[in-house]
């Protein structure tokens, strides 16, 4: 019986260990060094759509680790939000977070979850996930006192909100599934690590 490829999540996001432990599966976490600005650096006046972006720095920090991780099957993952031509980043502070809301306020966004496998250096599989997602129109004080509840969390998604928590509040309309907009496409992830023997079928 040949044994199965480890699994190596290139993520220290708290959000992605916990959608992977909940699925059943048994994985290390060994997080990326890329400098994720540096390699956005180079696409620039590339003509690259938000979608591209997410799948690049998604292979950046699979292909980086599975260097060091011989033979494991290295899962990256990343998203970007995108507001007609303007991709967000997470907030810096809490004033990066309510300028982020206001921005969306009243309008659609699309976030693009790209994950991606490697194996020693190369990447085996990647896919992107879409969302749409329609704000509500948010009154300012309204924005002060979603921030003020929710605190230091809102620093933690490149939207400034969660919507597995109070952040749901926020939205009139949401079209694609919760695995994609929190940030880990998972049933496309699962069906893969199951074609290439690494779960149970």
């Amino acid at each position: 019986m040949t044994s199965r490829p480890a699994i190596v999540l290139a993520s220290g996001s708290a959000f992605r260990q916990k959608m992977l432990r909940d699925a059943g599966v048994v994985f290390r976490v060994e997080r990326s060094e890329i400098d994720e600005r540096a390699v956005e650096k180079t696409l620039e006046g590339s003509g690259a759509d938000p979608e591209t972006l997410a799948q690049v720095l998604a292979e950046a920090k699979a292909v980086d680790v599975s260097e060091r991780e011989q033979g494991a099957l290295v899962i990256g993952a990343d998203q970007t939000l995108s507001l007609d031509d303007e991709v967000f980043h997470k907030p810096a502070d809490m004033e990066g977070a309510r300028r982020h809301l206001l921005k969306l306020s009243g309008r659609t966004h699309q976030l693009n979850s790209a994950v991606v496998i490697a194996r020693d250096g190369e990447v085996v599989w990647s896919h992107v996930g879409v969302a749409r997602l329609s704000m509500r129109d948010l009154d300012p004080a309204f924005i002060g006192r979603h921030l003020s509840n929710v605190g230091e969390k809102a620093l933690a998604s490149v939207g400034a909100y969660q919507i597995e928590g109070e952040g749901i509040q926020l939205f009139e309309k949401i079209e694609g599934d919760t695995f994609t907009i929190v940030g880990l496409p998972l049933l496309p992830l699962l069906a893969e690590l199951r074609r290439l023997g690494a779960i149970d079928g």
